[in-house]
């Protein structure tokens, strides 16, 4: 890996500095120096669109070679697994486990979309079925958009960018990429382990900086024909206004919920909400914020929840038996607990949790919170979680959909026609019954409605987006 104090840009194949501000990279557990990384210049991000232009005209490879390098890079990322998941956890703050975690996945993620790369195809159109079309034939192909612009989130460093780039080279597009200024090291080692791989260099740029100066000018940039971002609703919305016409997949912001009714698995309901809400920190936008719970069974599913959420380990996360690490700065640590304590004033009662050390929260839940409240009305993004009565399977949906947001829900039930009503009431874009609104599984499509975002990952859904659809007629 390139040296600790050297984060380097990949552009048209080469190694370079960039011309910008100088971003320290700091451990987000004992807060030392793990490197420092100089912005692209404007320049610079010229450069690397106009190499990926240049690469995707230049540069045709097959679908079966485009898998062959694909599988590659995922046996370069198992065989680097320990190196990347001690970068991860160092980076983000995520724990061992969980980081460890991500690193399989992330080959996993290269995996299928070298699969899917193999069997991207249009369909027939049953032209002749129109009038006086008889000797016509019809049929759509996938065409290649050009070059993928992304940017990534902090809180899965690795994951999320073969989310994005895997997707894109198995469709025969180019890239370049920006990961978060917090987290640039995982994703400058995927890199490095692609060009080892042997995809060639002008088809994959990474630039760094922050998103005012590197982030959007990339996003508008003229050049870059489809654009994939995961972060904040705000910025979002900003990048699809510069965008116009072009097209986006946009992963932003949530206030999860999980509703846990009386005939549910009450013990496993305490454990995935529990890993849901405050595993990774509770930094992650399907993340339960708010748990709605029976109330006929609240008093019962109370204790066996608070006790899984006393069972984590909170701590160091080079353990790997902790569950709950540091949040990615102490400035958002402080932010949240901010946000308890407002809670606290207007009358909510801190069931567990509250405290913080410098970036660590510990997992908070907090009962009888004001509906007004922050934690309730915004996405905090932190291991905070809000315990909320209800008394109708009817009314915690209406709950569930009251706010701006849609990404995930989970709903525990053993009611099969309750759970497929919810299914279809509820306004999200995935709904995972007898799951946390946390679970996900990365061949699966995952996407968000209303201020959650447009468009869908996972890796073949992902490929339609970043493809078009062309038809040809053919006259015999």
């Amino acid at each position: 890996m390139q040296d600790q104090y050297d984060i380097r840009m990949l552009i048209d194949g080469r190694w370079i500095e960039g011309e910008g501000p100088v971003i320290p990279v700091i451990d987000k557990w004992t807060g030392e120096a793990l490197g420092r990384v100089r912005s692209a210049a404007a320049a610079q991000v010229d450069a690397a669109v106009a190499a990926a232009r240049a690469a995707f005209a230049a540069v045709r490879i097959e679908p079966y070679e485009r898998s062959r390098l694909l599988h590659r890079v995922a046996d370069l990322i198992l065989s680097d697994r320990e190196t990347l998941a001690a970068t991860i956890v160092a980076e983000s703050g995520v724990p061992w486990k969980d980081s460890d975690n991500e690193v399989a996945r992330a080959a996993e993620t290269f995996r299928v979309s070298a699969e899917e790369g193999r069997r991207l195809t249009g369909e027939i159109v049953p032209i002749q079925g129109a009038a006086g079309q008889s000797g016509r034939m019809a049929y759509t192909l996938r065409a290649p958009r050009g070059v993928v612009g992304g940017i990534s989130s902090f809180n899965s460093p690795l994951n999320m960018v073969a989310h994005k780039v895997a997707p894109a080279l198995a469709s025969g597009n180019a890239v370049v990429f920006k990961p978060p200024v917090a987290t640039p090291l995982a994703a400058t080692r995927l890199f490095e382990l692609m060009l080892e791989a042997g995809i060639p260099g002008g088809l994959i740029n990474l630039v760094h900086g922050g998103g005012a100066d590197v982030g959007a000018p990339l996003a508008a940039h003229p050049g870059v024909d489809f654009f994939t971002f995961t972060g904040s609703t705000p910025v979002g919305k900003a990048i699809q206004a510069g965008r116009g016409m072009r097209a986006t997949a946009l992963e932003l912001g949530s206030i999860a919920a999980t509703i846990v009714c009386a005939d549910g698995d009450l013990e496993r309901a305490a454990v995935r909400c529990a890993q849901s809400g405050f595993r990774r920190q509770g930094q992650a936008c399907t993340s339960t914020q708010r748990l709605f719970v029976e109330r006929s069974v609240l008093e019962r599913f109370l204790p066996m929840f608070l006790a899984q959420v006393a069972a984590l380990k909170v701590g160091d996360p080079r353990d790997h038996s902790t569950d709950v690490g540091p949040m990615i700065s102490e400035a958002e640590a402080a932010r949240a607990e901010a946000w308890v304590r407002e809670a606290e004033a207007k009358g909510a009662k801190v069931l567990a949790g509250g405290e913080r050390r410098g970036a660590v929260l510990a997992p908070t839940v907090l009962a009888e919170v004001d509906p007004g409240s922050k934690v309730l009305c915004e996405e905090i993004f932190a291991p905070v979680l809000t315990i909320l009565p209800f008394d109708t399977l009817d009314e915690a949906i209406e709950r569930v959909n009251a706010t701006p947001f849609g990404l995930a829900a989970g709903l525990f039930t053993r009611d099969l026609s309750c759970a497929l009503k919810a299914a279809e009431r509820l306004h999200v874009g995935v709904v995972h019954l007898n799951e946390a609104s946390s679970s996900r599984v990365d061949l699966m499509p995952f996407g968000g409605v209303k201020d959650s975002g447009v468009g869908v990952e996972g890796p073949r859904y992902a490929m339609r987006e970043m493809t078009e659809e062309r038809l040809v007629t053919i006259t015999l």
